[in-house]
Parts: C-alpha cells; structure tokens; sequence
C-alpha cells in the first residue's frame, strides 16, 4: 500500500512512543529525527484547533533546513480543549491532578494537528475527537499520576492506559487520534500524494 510514498525518505519529528507505534503499524517505512527544545508556545489568540496546527507548523519550521530534496516531514502536536481553553502536557504531579479533575465526569475534545512537508509544499490537517470521561475520585486520580506516565500526555491522559480503561466512558471520532496521531486520516491524506 502507499507505493505512492515510494518516491519520498519519510521523517517523522516526533518523540513521542506512540506516534512511533502508530507509524509502525501503518506498513510505512520511516525514520525519526527530532530537535532539542523546538518551541511549543502559540498566540494566545488562537483557539481549538488552530494550535495544534501552529505548533505542527512551528515544528515542521524548525526542521526546514534539515529538510532533504527526497523527504516528506510528518510534524504533528495534539491538544486537549476544554471548556474554552488548551490542556497540554502537565507542569508536575499538582498539574497533572488539577488537570484530571477538570475532565472528570465532562466532555472535552482531543485535537491534532498534523504537517506533511517537503522542501517544496506542505499541507496541513487536523483531526477533532470528543471524548466523555466518568466521574473519577481522588484516589483514582491520585494512583493514575503516580503509576503511569501522564507528564509527557495532553490532558495528562494517555486513554490507551489504566485511566482510559477505567475513566472514558465514550469516544466520538478517531480513537488513534486520542492516542496522539489521526492515523487512519493521515493515511488518506498520504494516498492523495
């Protein structure tokens, strides 16, 4: 599949171990490079998915020079949106917490966004999906921050952990996009390459 891809070195900028498992399971040969401190900071002007989309712009940004003439960049970053404002990853185990006890027993929106470029073009795309979490107790916050990994997670939430299993009551859209990459979109978009 994707013979189309035949003609590009496929990078993806990520550290992240499950936009890398995702990858993987996608049959797509690639390779990782990434940056030290590349700056994740956006206008506070911007709303929903319009950050993720900068930041996804911004990284592919500070790769450009790295770009070579047979590589298509793959940059994304993702977002929970809550009640009006952006849930990144959490500060320390306080962060965490606070940010846990927010999304307990509401709605929210897991928003990616995602950069396909080369040295010529780049296209753009996001993926929205809305997840409702279950009420959640103190205990169960506090055992999820301390056992797993939430600081390197938007929201402070990895749904493919102890939390998803027990906290997530309904998903609506892309469960991989949860996970921190829209594959199946992103695969339709690199078909039209």
């Amino acid at each position: 599949m994707l013979a189309n891809l035949d003609r590009y070195k496929i990078v993806l900028a990520s550290n992240s171990p499950r936009r890398k498992e995702l990858m993987t399971g996608l049959g797509v040969d690639y390779v990782v490079k990434t940056l030290p401190d590349v700056d994740e900071s956006y206008p506070d002007t911007l709303q929903g998915e319009e950050i993720p989309l900068f930041i996804a712009r911004e990284k592919a940004a500070a790769y450009q020079s790295m770009i070579g003439p047979e590589e298509l960049l793959i940059t994304a970053d993702t977002i929970v949106w809550h009640e009006g404002k952006a849930l990144g990853k959490p500060v320390g185990r306080q962060d965490a917490i606070e940010m846990l006890r927010s999304l307990s027993g509401k709605s929210h929106q897991v928003i990616t966004g995602v950069c396909l470029t080369t040295r010529e073009w780049q296209k753009c795309f996001a993926a929205v999906t809305d997840v409702r979490f279950a009420i959640l107790d103190e205990d169960e916050i506090a055992y999820y921050v301390d056992h797993y990994q939430p600081m390197d997670k938007a929201g402070s939430y990895g749904v493919q952990e102890w939390i998803g299993f027990v906290g997530v009551e309904s998903i609506s859209g892309s469960y991989f996009n949860v996970m921190g990459l829209p594959i199946q979109k992103l695969y339709r978009e690199l078909k039209q390459l």
